[in-house]
């Protein structure tokens, strides 16, 4: 028993290890950003895929290409635009001829969702039909062309990017596409002194390259020990509530979202405050999650769940302001209901 106990603790240093060599390496070359650059990674170690929204320039594109260095990882960009078709996405079939015999034969030709790390940058300004060429991989880590299923290499990490400003020309994500994302991080603008330190950092002599912080093998160990750590039945509740709360003909739902939000939370949802407050308590030390490690997961993993009614979307409601009703209204368990 004893043996195991101290087993469990080395993988959990060794989590703790990974993670925090990952996060030096991505902030040396990010400048701010991070509670981004931790949500980013509490998704990669948890399984997850990442919808980021922020303005042209801040970083987003900086901040992918610096994780996949980190992680030593196949690395793939797709610019997303209108005229992109599902082929460009996930490969097509080719003729090839044989020099020796000179007979032809369709072969397979990858595209760039064969890889470890996949960026697919202005993801909502491809037509509906190329965006949904994504879903399959991004729930199984597989695709499925010409009648033929085709895993994807693991780790699979999909991180897109979208701009909230300029929405001329562009299709916005369906309802299953963004429940396919682990989490939605809004990337804000620098203030003056991250503008300066942005200055020195890329107007100065050439930075020193990224150094790996783990690999993909290291990345799947993690994986798993997430998935062990252990989940008290009230933590497990409380993520529930949470997400039912999101639904507005529940009656626990707080005012606001019965009158602003059309459709709640998913299971998805749940999966992802579970697994996510999984790895918080991995990084603080602890191989049991808490409420406090679920809450501070919620608006992460449940504001792009949120479907606003049309008052809503007329009113112009923050899904995040909805979320602070959510969590001032699903109060965490007293120890006495605990026990």
């Amino acid at each position: 028993m004893t043996g195991n106990l101290e087993a469990a603790r080395e993988r959990a240093q060794d989590f703790r290890d990974r993670f925090s060599k990952l996060e030096s390496e991505i902030a040396r070359r990010i400048v701010g950003q991070r509670e981004v650059i931790r949500d980013v990674l509490v998704a990669l170690f948890a399984g997850g895929h990442v919808l980021l929204e922020g303005v042209p320039g801040i970083g987003k594109t900086l901040l992918v290409r610096t994780l996949a260095e980190a992680l030593d990882a196949r690395f793939s960009r797709i610019q997303f635009t209108p005229d992109l078709m599902p082929a460009d996405v996930l490969g097509t079939r080719v003729v090839v001829e044989d020099e020796k015999t000179g007979k032809r034969a369709f072969v397979f030709e990858p595209g760039p969702v064969f890889s470890n790390v996949l960026l697919a940058d202005e993801i909502n300004r491809a037509t509906p039909k190329t965006q949904s060429a994504l879903l399959e991989a991004m729930q199984e880590s597989a695709v499925t062309t010409a009648g033929e299923r085709r895993a994807l290499p693991e780790p699979f990490f999909v991180l897109a990017t979208q701009n909230p400003i300029e929405m001329e020309g562009t299709y916005p994500l369906p309802e299953a596409q963004l429940d396919r994302f682990f989490a939605k991080l809004l990337v804000t603008a620098p203030d003056r002194d991250e503008l300066e330190a942005i200055a020195r950092a890329t107007c100065g002599p050439k930075q020193a390259p990224t150094e790996r912080g783990a690999t993909a093998a290291s990345v799947l160990a993690a994986r798993e020990l997430v998935r062990e750590v252990p989940l008290a039945p009230h933590v497990e509740r409380h993520a529930a509530e949470l997400a039912l709360a999101t639904q507005p003909s529940r009656e626990g739902a707080p005012a606001s979202v019965r009158r602003f939000v059309r459709y709640g939370a998913s299971p998805r949802g749940v999966q992802a405050l579970v697994l996510g407050a999984k790895v918080r308590a991995l990084l603080a030390g602890r191989f049991a999650a808490t409420v406090d490690d679920v809450r501070s997961q919620t608006k992460a993993a449940l504001r792009h769940r949120l479907i606003l009614s049309f008052d809503g979307e007329a009113e112009g409601v923050s899904p995040d302001a909805l979320l602070d009703d959510v969590l001032a209204a699903v109060r965490p368990p007293s120890l006495e209901k605990i026990s």
